[in-house]
C-alpha cells in the first residue's frame, strides 16, 4: 500500500493511528522474524524484490513467498531446485535462471545454446539475431572465451557470466571469471560466477533505460 493512501484513509478515518503506524513501518519492509520484506523494492528501483532459495527451510520459503504475493500479486524464486546438468548443454541451467528471470520482468528473450568457441562457425551463424539485440547476456564455463568472442560481433553491451563448469584447472568458474575480467573486447561487463540472475536483472535495467529513452524521444527522436 503506498504512504498516500495509508494517509488518506487515516484521514478518512478508516484506520487507526496505530493502524496507520503499522502500515507505514510494513512500507518499508516486513520483519517476519528471519526475514525482512522489502516491500518498496519495486518502487525504488523499478523491479521487485525476489527470493534467493538455495538453503532455505521450506516453511520459511513457504511464508516468505506468501507475504509477497499478497503484497505484489506475483513473487519470483531462483535456486530452488538444484540443476542436472548434462554433456554438451552444461551451462543450460545457469542460462535458463538467466532467460527465465528476464522474462518474468516483462523483457522478450531470445535463447541461443551450444554455441562454444569449439565450433566457432555456431556463434557466426547467430550474427543476425545478435545485432537485433538491445544487450546480450553471454554464458560460459571452461575459459570463458565466448564473451570476447561475441563482444567482437556485436555493438551492443554484454553481459558475461562464467559458470562453474569446467575440469580442475578451471577452478570452480574462477579461470572464467577471470577470463571475462580480462577481455579485450569492448563493452563486456562481468557477473559473478554462476550469476544468471545477476545478469537478467541488469539486461532488464538496459531495456528498460532503452524503453524511456525511446518514450522521451531520446532514441532516433533527436
Amino acid at each position: 500500500m503506498e504512504i498516500k493512501e495509508i494517509l488518506e484513509k487515516l484521514k478518512a478515518g478508516n484506520i487507526s493511528l496505530e493502524q496507520a503506524e503499522k502500515e507505514i513501518k510494513n512500507n518499508q519492509y516486513e520483519d517476519l522474524g528471519y526475514a525482512k520484506i522489502d516491500h518498496n523494492r519495486k518502487e525504488r528501483l523499478g523491479i521487485g524484490e525476489v527470493v534467493f532459495c538455495q538453503n532455505k527451510p521450506d516453511e520459511f520459503l513457504t511464508s516468505i513467498y506468501t507475504t509477497i504475493y499478497k503484497e505484489n500479486g506475483e513473487v519470483l524464486g531462483t535456486r530452488a531446485t538444484k540443476a542436472i546438468c548434462t554433456a554438451g548443454t552444461s551451462d543450460i541451467p545457469v542460462a535458463e535462471e538467466a532467460a527465465e528471470t528476464a522474462e518474468f520482468f516483462g523483457n522478450y528473450v531470445e535463447r541461443i545454446y551450444d554455441v562454444g568457441v569449439a565450433g566457432i562457425h555456431r556463434i557466426l551463424s547467430q550474427k543476425e539475431k545478435l545485432e537485433k539485440a538491445n544487450c546480450i547476456i553471454v554464458i560460459a564455463g571452461m575459459e570463458g572465451a565466448l564473451a570476447s568472442v561475441v563482444g567482437g560481433l556485436s555493438k551492443v553491451p554484454i553481459i558475461a557470466v562464467p559458470t562453474s563448469v569446467g575440469y580442475g584447472a578451471s577452478f570452480g568458474g574462477v579461470a572464467a571469471l577471470l577470463s571475462m575480467l580480462n577481455s579485450c573486447a569492448n563493452g563486456v561487463s562481468v557477473v559473478n560466477i554462476d550469476n544468471g540472475y545477476g545478469a537478467a536483472y541488469i539486461a532488464s535495467q538496459i531495456n528498460l533505460a532503452i524503453s524511456k529513452s525511446i518514450h522521451n524521444g531520446d532514441v532516433n527522436g533527436k
